[in-house]
C-alpha cells in the first residue's frame, strides 16, 4: 500500500459516524414497521409515516431556502417514482412482516441493487451488461433460492410475506433506474426531489388508504409505542436520513455512501434478535451472505481501488430503504 492509496483516516473520522447512523435508522425501521403494524393497517402506517417524512423534509427546505419543483414534467415523473419508490414498497413491507420475522424483511431489503440492474440494462438502458455483472446476479439469484429455502417447498403464510419483501424490493428496483433516467438530470437539488416525491406519494396514500383499509384511526388512540414507531420511520428514516445520505455523498463519494446497502441489513438483523427475540433459520443469513457476495461482484466493490480524495457530488444516489 502507497502514500497514494493509503486512506486519509482524517476523511474517514469525517464521514464514518454518519454513515453508521444512517445505516443503523435503515436498518432499524424494520423494527418500527413490526411494532406500527401491531395496531395500524400497513397502508395507514404508510400514510402516517410518509406524512411524517414529507413535513420534516417540508421544515428543511424552508430552513435551507431551498424550494420545490415547479415543471409540470418534473411532477409527472415524481407521480411514477413516489408510487414504485415509496407508497407501494412501504406498504408491501407493512404487509410482509404481518407474516415475516423483521430481521427477514432487513434480508430482503438488500435484493435491491440484483433488481434494479436488469431492469437498468434491459428496460431504461441506463447500464450495460457485463461479465462481472452477469456473475452477481447469478450469485445474487442462488443466494435468493438460499434465503426462500426452496428445498423445503413453497407455499405458506410464511412463504408469502418473504414474497410481498421481495416485491417491495422489486418495485425499488423500477424506482431508482426510472428516476435515474428522467429526474436525476433536472437542474433541482435531490433535497428538493425528495421532498416532493413524499409529497406526492402521502397524497397518493391518502386517496387509496380510505378506500382500502378505511379512515385512520387517530393518533391519539395508539400507544406510545406506536405513535414513536410513526416519528422513527418517518422523521428520521423517511425524513432526516436523507439529509444525512446526502451529507455522506459529499463527503466520501457517492461510491462509498452507497455501500450502506450492506450494512443495513446488519443492523436490521441486530436489532430483530436483540430487541424482538427473533431467530432465523440457518440457511436465511447464509443466504443472505451470497446475496450481498452477488451485489458486491455486480457493482465492482471487490478488488475497487480506494479513491484518492473525494468529489462533492451534487445529486445522492438513491439507495435501497424500508
Amino acid at each position: 500500500m502507497t502514500a497514494a492509496t493509503t486512506p486519509d483516516r482524517a476523511a474517514v473520522r469525517s464521514w464514518l459516524p454518519g454513515f453508521l447512523a444512517l445505516a443503523a435508522i435503515w436498518g432499524s425501521s424494520f423494527l418500527f414497521i413490526k411494532v406500527g403494524i401491531e395496531e395500524l393497517h400497513p397502508l395507514h402506517l404508510t400514510l402516517y409515516r410518509v406524512t411524517t417524512g414529507a413535513l420534516t423534509l417540508l421544515v428543511v427546505l424552508a430552513v435551507l431556502r431551498d424550494r420545490l419543483p415547479r415543471e409540470p414534467r418534473v411532477w409527472a415523473h415524481l407521480f411514477v417514482v413516489a408510487a414504485f419508490g415509496v407508497a407501494v414498497p412501504f406498504t408491501l413491507f407493512g404487509f410482509g412482516e404481518q407474516r415475516v420475522e423483521s430481521m427477514l424483511a432487513g434480508i430482503w431489503n438488500a435484493t435491491t441493487p440484483l433488481i434494479v440492474l436488469p431492469l437498468a440494462v434491459l428496460v431504461f438502458r441506463t447500464e450495460r451488461l457485463t461479465t462481472r455483472r452477469t456473475v452477481g446476479l447469478g450469485l445474487g439469484f442462488l443466494g435468493v433460492l438460499v434465503v426462500l429455502g426452496v428445498w423445503e417447498g413453497v407455499g405458506g403464510a410464511h412463504f408469502t410475506g418473504q414474497l410481498m419483501c421481495l416485491g417491495a424490493a422489486a418495485c425499488y428496483g423500477v424506482a431508482i433506474p426510472y428516476q435515474k433516467k428522467f429526474i436525476a438530470g433536472s437542474s433541482y437539488s435531490g433535497l428538493s426531489l425528495s421532498a416532493a416525491q413524499l409529497l406526492v406519494a402521502a397524497l397518493q396514500l391518502a386517496v387509496v388508504a380510505p378506500l382500502v383499509a378505511g379512515a385512520p384511526p387517530v393518533p391519539t388512540s395508539l400507544s406510545g409505542d406506536v405513535v414513536g414507531s410513526v416519528l422513527a420511520l418517518g422523521a428520521l428514516g423517511t425524513g432526516l436520513a436523507f439529509v444525512i445520505n446526502l451529507r455522506n455523498i459529499r463527503v466520501a463519494g457517492a461510491s462509498t455512501a452507497s455501500t450502506v446497502t450492506y450494512l443495513i441489513p446488519v443492523f436490521a438483523v441486530l436489532v430483530g434478535a436483540v430487541v424482538l427475540d427473533e431467530r432465523l433459520n440457518w440457511h436465511q443469513p447464509v443466504g443472505a451472505v451470497i446475496v450481498l457476495l452477488g451485489v458486491a461482484v455486480a457493482q465492482g466493490v471487490l478488488g475497487r481501488r480506494a479513491p484518492r480524495a473525494t468529489v462533492p457530488v451534487a445529486e445522492p444516489v438513491p439507495a435501497a430503504r424500508s
